[in-house]
């Protein structure tokens, strides 16, 4: 037997489709309610997040304009320390440089000795004298090579003048040698001069 529209099972694939407005339930004020609760919601969020992006965004604002206060507070203070650095170990270079002068204007006598020596007993007293000289040299001091070279106060102490043919100063005769230590004139030479 065939199956007739009264037969039909309204749950079956071939019912015939309900419309749409017929499973809508008319407007129900609790939902319309809480669906406009919802936006208002949504909406105090959505400022919310606007507000809390516009803080974010002050603070970093704030913590860069920080870091950037810090970098040039740390560079400044590098600085400072690399001259501090630099002061102090040029101060102590200067204050090793006087000690060893004051050792090296110490010994000015004994090579002065040396020198007188050498000149009554060349072949004995020169190899010591040289030696010395030799150490002395290694260390800083350096001899003052005057003779027959212009006059020059920083170098040269004048005793004694003989006229010459009326020309340039110049050193004649050392009579006793000058020294440098490490750039700076330890002694000056006592010397004779001619113009």
């Amino acid at each position: 037997m065939g199956a007739g529209p009264a037969d039909h099972d309204p749950g079956s694939p071939d019912a015939p489709s309900q419309t749409p407005s017929d499973d809508v339930p008319a407007e129900d004020p609790v939902l319309g309610e809480a669906l406009d609760d919802f936006d208002a919601a949504v909406e105090h969020g959505a400022d919310e997040l606007h507000d809390l992006e516009d803080a974010v965004e002050h603070d970093i604002a704030e913590v860069l304009a920080e870091r950037d206060q810090f970098r040039d507070i740390a560079q400044r203070l590098q600085a400072d320390f690399d001259n501090y650095r630099k002061r102090a170990t040029a101060q102590s270079a200067d204050e090793v440089d006087r000690a060893t002068g004051r050792l090296a204007e110490a010994l000015l006598p004994v090579l002065d000795a040396a020198e007188a020596a050498f000149v009554r007993h060349p072949d004995e007293v020169g190899p010591l004298l040289n030696v010395m000289l030799t150490e002395l040299k290694k260390h800083g001091l350096e001899s003052l090579d005057l003779d027959g070279v212009a006059f020059d106060p920083e170098v040269a102490e004048a005793v004694a003048h003989e006229p010459g043919d009326g020309g340039e100063v110049v050193v004649a005769e050392v009579l006793r040698s000058g020294y440098r230590w490490r750039g700076r004139t330890l002694r000056a030479a006592m010397v004779r001069t001619r113009d």
